[in-house]
């Protein structure tokens, strides 16, 4: 989920938190460990300062993962005793796991996904169900909290508010199978799927679809139950002997084949006589452009002069951060 999401769970949980007599003492103490718990595990957006192959590599990897699903309330715990030496440490501890385990639980629900079983399982699960922000849960959580700071016992505004979110999640995971149905039906006759990706957009009704076939890909959008492709295209195979392999280890290429469950990818010559590879992600599909992409430029002795990756909305855009880095 989206930062103010996630923040607006973690003032839910406050609300909630202020019914335990251990922490209704100190407002300042509960709050921020409620928030702050609702916010640790995205610490990893300070790669963005590295680059973007490292950020996109391990956001929502390993502080998402089982053994820092553990370790994040016990730092947080230590550190709001140091604050707050009078609180219940005990009690600080199992809130800020409640906190923490929401903030990961609620995140593999969106096409991002995270790798939660991390190292159990380095898969990145992405149920892609939620969009990254939603505006029903968020504008939801925020009628609640302000119903709570208005007064109302957190009990009668948080419990069926919790209700409802499973409710809405259930309708959400049968929307996205009748898609799924749909878009299988109109390309069934034709070719044999390999890959289907349905995740939802900002707007309620409104699904983005993908579908790898042996021969073609397949994007386009879902309105309820009409679905409409907009992009149909013959598949490359990745093989050993194509271009795309030699150059696999590049970091930013390396990172996209990781990171991009359903994918193509394209060569053409420039007029410099440079060759251009670009992998562009067929979750990503907005007016006509595919905002996630990575792009590489080689000289014609093979050797990569640029490489990108990362979200980037217009072709102009791309090509100035590709030529910056």
């Amino acid at each position: 989920m989206d930062t103010a999401t996630h923040i607006a769970i973690g003032i839910g949980l406050t609300a909630l938190a202020t019914q335990d007599p251990a922490m209704s003492h100190s407002m300042t103490a509960t709050a921020t460990t409620l928030i702050a718990g609702s916010l640790i595990p995205d610490g990893d957006t300070v790669l963005k300062l590295k680059n973007n192959a490292t950020y996109i590599s391990h956001h929502r990897g390993i502080t998402h993962s089982i053994p820092f699903t553990i370790l994040w309330p016990i730092l947080l715990a230590f550190i709001i005793y140091v604050i707050f030496p009078h609180v219940d440490v005990t009690h600080i501890w199992m809130w800020a796991q409640l906190a923490v385990f929401l903030h990961v639980f609620v995140d593999i629900f969106n096409s991002y996904g995270t790798q939660a079983l991390r190292p159990i399982s380095n898969k990145w699960i992405q149920l892609g169900v939620i969009n990254t922000f939603d505006p029903i849960i968020f504008l939801i959580l925020c009628i609640g909290i302000t119903l709570w700071l208005l007064g109302v016992h957190p009990y009668l505004v948080f419990f069926p508010i919790i209700g409802i979110l499973i409710i809405y999640y259930i309708v959400r995971f049968k929307m996205q199978s009748i898609i799924k149905s749909q878009a299988l039906k109109h390309i069934h006759d034709e070719h044999h799927p390999v890959k289907i990706f349905v995740a939802p957009t900002m707007k309620f009704m409104e699904w983005r679809v993908a579908i790898q076939t042996e021969s073609y890909d397949y994007v386009g959008r879902a309105y309820g139950r009409n679905i409409t492709f907009s992009d149909k295209v013959k598949r490359q195979q990745f093989s050993p002997d194509t271009l795309l392999w030699q150059i696999k280890s590049n970091p930013e290429i390396r990172t996209f084949l990781k990171f991009s469950s359903i994918y193509r990818w394209q060569i053409r010559k420039l007029d410099d006589q440079t060759t251009e590879i670009r992998l562009i992600d067929l979750r990503y599909l907005n007016k006509g452009h595919y905002s996630f992409a990575a792009i590489a430029h080689l000289t014609q002795d093979q050797k990569i002069d640029h490489s990108y990756i990362g979200w980037v909305f217009t072709e102009e855009k791309l090509q100035k951060k590709l030529y910056s880095h």
